[in-house]
C-alpha cells in the first residue's frame, strides 16, 4: 500500500509484497547454486576432453554460477528493502522498484542460459565427452526443468497482479474528478461483470443470472474504487482489525466496570423470556430450527456425517423412480432418486405424507423451499433453504436496497433486493400450488410458521409481510438473518411476529453493504496506525489463528502518536490519507450516507433478536465443574449488528448445526439445574 507502480501502470501488488516470494526463491536459488557448484567440481575438469562442445558446456556452467549469484543478491536486497518501514511508509521502500526492474531483467540472461542447458541436456549431439557423470547431467535436466516452471510461475504471477485499471488513462483526472471517478466504476463494474460470465457461465443462463451479474459488478467495484488498496492489504487490515477490536473490547470491560450501562446477559432462561411472548421461547426455536436445517437436503446430511451420510440417505433414497415407480406428485426439481428429499426426511424426522410440497428449483434470485405439516406444535410451517450454491451467493450479494411493497408497510420501505425477489419467488409458487389453502383447510386449527436460516431467514421475514394480509397470525422464526435486510421502521413492525436468533460473533448477521463499507475504511484506518511492516503483520496473524492474540500485541501493534491516552486508536487521522484520491477522500470517510454509500438507505436485521453468547467461566467454576451455564443471552436491538467483527468464530457461529447444538446445550443444562432443585 499502495499498489506498486511498474512499467507506467498500477499493479495489485505492493512493494512491501516480495519479503515471502523473495525468501522462497532466494531458498530455491541456494538450493541450485550449491549443486551447480557441485557439478562444477566433479564435472568441469573433464569437459576440457570432449571432442565436441566443451566450451559450450563450459560457458553454461561459469554462466550459470555467475547468474545464480547475482539473482540471489539481487533477491536479498529486494527482500530488505520490501520488508522496511510500515505498511504506509512508502519512502522506505523507494528502491523495490527499480530492484525489482533489475531482477526481471535478469530475466532475459537467465533464458537464454536456459536455452543453452535444454540443447545440452535433451540434444544428444551436441555434446560429446569420454566421460559424463549421471550426476552431472541429472542436475543440469532439473535444473533446466526448474528453470522454466520458475519462468512460467513468473508469468503466472505477473497475470495475477496485473490489475485491468492500472493503466495510467484511468488515473488522470479527466474534465472532472468526479468524471474520472466514473470512468473507473463503469470500466470496473464491466471488468467484473466479464469475469462473472466467464467463471460462473452455468449461472448466465439463469432468467436473472444478467441482472444479477450487474448489480454484484456495481457493488465490488463501488467498493474499493477510491483505494489504492491491493489484496495483501485488505488480509493485513483484517488482522489488524481483529487486535484493534479485541483492544476495544478490553477497554469496553474496563469502562463498563466502572458504570451500569453494560448490556446485560443472563444464563437464566425464565428470567430472559418473562418479557416475551409465549410462543418466543428455545424449545420451538430448537424445533424449528431442525425444520430449516432439513430444507437444505442432502448437502446438508453430508456435511453432518462426512463418512456415513450416504448410508443414513439410502433408507429415503427413490431411485426405482428412474425405472418407472411412480414418482412424488409435490416435489419440484428433486433429481430422480430423489436425494433432496431424503436429506429432508432424514434431518427433519417428519413422516413422507407430512411433507405437503417441496421444491428445489436453485436459480438465482429462486430459492428451494418446504411446505410441512407439524403436527408436534399443530402449524403448517414453510421453511426455506439458506445459502449453499454459487446462485445463493449471487442472490446474497444482489445487496442494493430496492423498494419493498406489502399492505401494512410504510410507503418508503426499503429492503434487500435479492431478497425482495426471492420472496416473490417463493409467494408465487405458493400461489401458483394453492398448497397453504389446501393445506390449512385439511388442518383448520393449525396455525402458519415460517422459518429459516440465513438468506433463508431474511427471505422468510419479507415473505411473511406477503401472505400476513391473509393469515395475520403467522409467525417467523429466523435464524442468522442477514443485517442488511429492512429500513428500520419495517424492522420495527417485524418484532410482534418474528423471533429471530443469533449466535455469538455470526459475520452473517453483521453483513450488510453498510457494514461492508464500515469494514473498508476501518482497514484503511487501521492500516495507517499500525507500526508493524506487513510481513510481521501476517506473521502474527499466523499465530492469532492458532494461539489466539496475545496482551502485549494490543500495545505494540500501534504508533505511539496515534494512540491517545484512552488507549484506543483513533477513528480518523488527521493527517491526510495518501491512499485515496484526493477527490473522494473526503467522501470515502464522511458519514453522510448520500456521499459515500453504493447503496443509500441503511438496512437492519428484522424481529425481536435473541443474542446468544459463549459464557466466560470463572476461575472457581472451571476448578470444581459445579455445572454454571456454557452460555449467556440478552435481547439485542438491530443497532448492535451494524459493525462487522473480525473475529475467530466469526464463521463457525453462522452454521445452522453450531447454533442448534448451542440450543441444545442450553435446553438440556435447564432441565439438569430443574433435576438438581427437585
Amino acid at each position: 500500500m499502495p499498489a506498486l507502480r511498474l512499467f507506467g501502470r498500477k499493479w495489485l501488488a505492493a512493494s512491501d509484497d516480495l519479503v515471502f516470494p523473495g525468501l522462497f526463491e532466494i531458498a530455491l536459488r541456494v538450493i541450485w547454486l550449491i549443486l551447480v557448484v557441485c557439478v562444477h567440481i566433479e564435472y568441469y575438469a573433464d569437459t576440457w576432453n570432449c571432442t565436441k562442445g566443451g566450451d559450450y558446456v563450459r560457458a553454461y556452467i561459469i554462466g550459470m554460477m555467475v547468474l545464480l549469484s547475482l539473482v540471489i543478491l539481487v533477491l536479498v536486497a529486494l527482500v530488505n528493502h520490501s520488508a522496511k518501514g510500515s505498511i504506509t511508509n512508502v519512502d522506505a521502500r523507494k528502491l523495490v522498484p527499480s530492484i525489482l526492474l533489475l531482477k526481471l531483467f535478469l530475466i532475459v540472461p537467465e533464458v537464454i542460459l536456459n536455452v543453452f542447458g535444454t540443447m545440452w541436456a535433451f540434444c544428444k549431439d551436441l555434446v560429446v565427452c569420454p566421460y559424463e557423470g549421471h550426476f552431472s547431467r541429472t542436475v543440469i535436466e532439473a535444473l533446466v526443468i526448474f528453470n522454466w516452471a520458475l519462468f512460467g510461475l513468473a508469468v503466472f504471477g505477473l497475470a495475477m497482479v496485473f490489475d485491468p485499471l492500472g493503466s495510467k488513462r484511468y488515473h488522470e483526472v479527466q474534465e472532472t474528478p468526479s468524471a474520472g471517478e466514473s470512468l473507473r466504476h463503469r470500466k470496473g463494474t464491466s471488468i467484473w461483470k466479464r469475469r462473472f460470465k466467464w467463471a460462473f457461465c452455468w449461472v448466465r443462463s439463469d432468467e436473472h443470472g444478467h441482472e444479477a451479474f450487474q448489480q454484484v459488478a456495481a457493488l465490488l467495484s463501488a467498493l474499493f474504487r477510491s483505494t489504492d488498496l491491493v489484496p495483501s492489504d485488505i488480509l493485513a487490515g483484517c488482522i489488524l482489525l481483529r487486535v484493534k477490536q479485541k483492544r476495544e473490547t478490553r477497554e469496553m470491560r474496563r469502562i463498563y466496570m466502572l458504570s451500569a450501562d453494560e448490556p446485560k446477559y443472563s444464563t437464566d432462561i425464565n428470567k430472559v423470556f418473562s418479557i416475551a411472548p409465549k410462543w418466543m421461547n428455545l424449545e420451538n426455536a430448537r424445533h424449528f430450527l431442525r425444520l430449516s436445517m432439513a430444507a437444505y437436503g442432502w448437502p446438508l446430511v453430508m456435511y453432518l456425517h462426512c463418512g456415513t451420510g450416504f448410508f443414513r440417505l439410502l433408507n429415503n433414497i427413490s431411485c426405482c423412480s428412474c425405472f418407472g415407480r411412480p414418482e412424488y406428485t409435490l416435489v419440484v426439481d428433486d433429481n430422480c432418486c430423489f436425494c433432496h428429499m431424503a436429506g429432508v426426511k432424514y434431518i427433519s424426522k417428519i413422516n413422507e405424507q407430512d411433507i405437503l410440497f417441496a421444491s428445489f428449483r436453485n436459480h438465482v434470485f429462486e430459492l428451494p423451499f418446504c411446505v410441512i405439516a407439524d403436527h408436534k406444535t399443530s402449524n403448517i410451517v414453510v421453511a426455506i433453504r439458506g445459502s449453499i450454491s454459487l446462485r445463493d451467493i449471487f442472490t446474497d450479494l444482489t445487496a442494493t436496497s430496492d423498494k419493498f411493497e406489502a399492505e401494512g408497510l410504510p410507503p418508503d420501505t426499503m429492503a434487500h433486493k435479492g431478497m425482495i425477489a426471492g420472496a416473490n419467488y417463493i409467494a408465487k409458487k405458493l400461489k401458483e400450488a394453492g398448497i397453504l389453502e389446501k393445506s390449512l383447510a385439511s388442518y383448520p386449527d393449525y396455525g402458519l410458521v415460517l422459518t429459516g436460516h440465513s438468506l433463508g431467514a431474511g427471505v422468510a421475514c419479507l415473505l411473511a409481510f406477503k401472505v400476513k394480509p391473509k393469515y395475520p397470525d403467522l409467525k417467523v422464526y429466523a435464524f442468522a438473518t442477514p443485517a442488511g435486510l429492512l429500513s428500520r421502521e419495517a424492522a420495527r413492525l417485524t418484532e410482534s411476529f418474528v423471533f429471530t436468533v443469533g449466535l455469538g460473533d455470526d459475520f452473517v448477521m453483521r453483513l450488510g453493504v453498510d457494514s461492508i463499507e464500515n469494514l473498508r475504511t476501518g482497514i484503511i484506518q487501521t492500516l495507517h496506525a499500525s507500526r508493524l511492516p506487513k510481513y510481521r503483520i501476517l506473521l502474527n496473524g499466523f499465530g492469532y489463528a492458532l494461539f489466539g492474540v496475545p496482551p502485549r500485541d494490543l500495545e505494540s501493534t500501534w504508533r505511539d502518536e496515534m494512540i491517545p491516552e484512552t488507549g484506543r486508536a483513533p477513528l480518523l487521522l488527521s493527517r491526510n490519507i495518501p491512499t485515496v484520491a484526493a477527490s473522494t477522500e473526503a467522501a470515502l470517510l464522511s458519514r453522510d450516507l448520500s456521499v459515500r454509500r453504493f447503496s443509500k438507505t441503511r438496512l437492519y436485521p428484522a424481529g425481536r433478536i435473541l443474542h446468544i453468547v459463549s459464557r466466560k467461566k470463572s476461575k472457581t467454576d472451571r476448578k470444581t465443574g459445579n455445572g454454571a451455564s456454557n452460555y449467556e443471552m440478552r435481547w439485542a436491538a438491530a443497532e448492535d449488528f451494524m459493525e462487522l467483527k473480525v473475529m475467530p468464530r466469526m464463521l463457525l457461529d453462522h452454521l445452522p448445526d453450531n447454533i442448534y447444538n448451542v440450543l441444545d446445550t442450553i435446553l438440556r443444562e435447564q432441565k439438569d439445574n430443574v433435576s438438581e432443585i427437585i
